[in-house]
């Protein structure tokens, strides 16, 4: 009875935890949408990541992590300026201009850029049919977006340029260029370390602090050059804003990030990469919901172009997945018992030799818990 008590606890802690990252992630392109009424770009990125990095690091010197080495330091400095600055700087900066559902589709086109940028993959990659259908596809969708800001006749009650619109797109583009040049350094950074240098590394939510504060200390930077934190007054900011900020503090940057390094340690990678399909679904819904913004077909068919287009690049890790293969053997091992069983048997019997293929089947699953 305890036993089924803790799996039905565990069960539920996986599903919270997806909602979590599906839900809250696809929610931050709206936070911020709402967060830029009342802050300045650079102020916003600032005290984001400046609350959340020390926050983060703190709760990692509590658990006990080692929180400090200087390789590993300076390395997720590296990668916390591509990932977390630039891409995030671009993002909040275009939503100034166009609506956070356009962003977080243009968003999950990512996967485009590190098919393009993944050099030493390219003879892996260009060589399969399926990947490059999807690159193709995936910039089928990203153009369908610009090319509605480009040719669309202008709404007269629209203070937005289609030139500001058009710029602020290039501009996301940008970014997700930056968060895929992070991403790639981050990897190979990894693969090259010998197994010594991996056991003296820093735990990934660690270095993913370091990634925030280094961030938070660029957006910080810029944010005072600019003369952003001189014209800023805490004062006339709205509470439904601090509320936004908060939101991204403590929801977007720390729970929903924790929750998605757990589920990479107890559920396959390829599974919790589904968050990349969900999350611009939630973004564009709440942009239908709760912003004067018009989503349109073009954008909903450019989304499901684009996701589309990432199902196909992503399609030979999914076909290979060691759960997916392990469920087609044993289906295909059940099916070739039942047809030897049934040559054997006379039809009357059918139902029962079903039964007993199960209980087998059962059986052996147990012995290898």
């Amino acid at each position: 009875m305890s036993t089924n008590n803790s799996s039905n606890q565990s069960n539920l802690k996986v599903i919270l935890a997806y909602l979590v990252v599906y839900i809250v992630w696809g929610s931050t392109f709206f936070f911020i949408e709402k967060a830029l009424n009342s802050f300045p770009t650079f102020v916003l990125g600032s005290i984001r990541f400046l609350s959340a990095g020390p926050l983060l690091l703190l709760y990692c010197y509590l658990k006990g992590y080692k929180i400090w080495d200087r390789k590993s330091a300076m390395e997720a400095s590296l990668v916390g300026f591509l990932l977390l600055f630039i891409d995030m700087a671009a993002i909040i900066w275009s939503e100034q201009f166009i609506s956070s559902a356009i962003v977080a589709i243009i968003s999950a086109a990512t996967a485009i850029w590190f098919i393009l940028f993944d050099k030493p993959k390219w003879k892996q990659n260009f060589g399969t049919p399926a990947i490059v259908a999807g690159v193709l596809l995936g910039f089928c969708g990203v153009f369908m977006l610009f090319a509605e800001q480009i040719f669309m006749a202008p709404d007269i009650h629209d203070t937005i340029s289609k030139e500001q619109k058009t710029i602020a797109m290039f501009v996301v583009t940008l970014g997700t260029i930056g968060w895929t040049i992070g991403s790639l350094a981050s990897k190979y950074l990894q693969e090259r370390k010998s197994e010594e240098q991996k056991t003296k590394d820093l735990n990934v939510i660690v270095k993913t602090a370091w990634q925030m504060i280094t961030a938070g200390v660029a957006f910080t930077t810029v944010a005072l050059v600019s003369g952003e934190y001189s014209s800023f007054d805490p004062s006339l900011v709205a509470k439904n804003d601090w509320f936004s900020i908060t939101y991204l503090i403590f929801f977007g940057s720390i729970l929903a990030f924790s929750c998605y390094i757990w589920l990479l340690q107890v559920r396959p990678a390829t599974e919790v990469s589904t968050y990349a399909y969900v999350n611009p679904i939630v973004a564009l819904l709440l942009a239908q919901l709760f912003t004067p913004h018009e989503v349109t077909q073009i954008q909903i068919g450019g989304l499901l172009v684009v996701l589309f287009s990432v199902l196909l690049m992503n399609w030979n890790i999914y076909k290979n997945n060691r759960f997916i293969n392990a469920y087609r053997r044993k289906k295909k091992l059940k099916t070739i018992k039942l047809k030897r069983l049934k040559t054997m048997a006379p039809k009357s019997s059918i139902p029962r030799i079903i039964e007993i293929a199960d209980f087998i089947d059962k059986e052996e699953d147990r012995k290898k818990k």
